[in-house]
């Protein structure tokens, strides 16, 4: 991907990376997220290809089930979003390092 992802289907992009990255499958992530079994790959499908996009409750479904920070799939740059991905997957000590470390960057500016 380029360091600024294009708008077009900004969300199905990201739920395809993160959802592949996890290794879990379109059918099963459905369920994960409370999704019908029977419809629940096409559902998938249609929110990677951007042919439909979910209420931001079930954004919130999937969030949680990829262990992701919602902001994740809207994020128009591609490194910002790695960073919040690396963020949601860091612990406790990790997280206050990096909050410290931007609020040191940020009394240089």
């Amino acid at each position: 991907m380029s360091k600024t992802a294009s708008k077009s289907n900004l969300f199905g992009r990201r739920l395809r990376e993160a959802r592949q990255q996890h290794g879990i499958p379109q059918d099963k992530l459905g369920v994960m997220i409370g999704l019908d079994e029977s419809c629940s790959s096409a559902r998938m499908s249609r929110y990677e290809s951007g042919v439909h996009e979910p209420p931001f409750k079930t954004i919130e479904k999937i969030a949680l089930a990829l262990n992701l920070p919602t902001a994740y799939f809207f994020c128009e740059d591609d490194r910002l979003a790695n960073i919040i991905s690396s963020y949601q997957a860091s612990d406790e000590h990790q997280k206050q390092s990096i909050a410290d470390y931007i609020s040191q960057f940020k009394i240089m500016l």
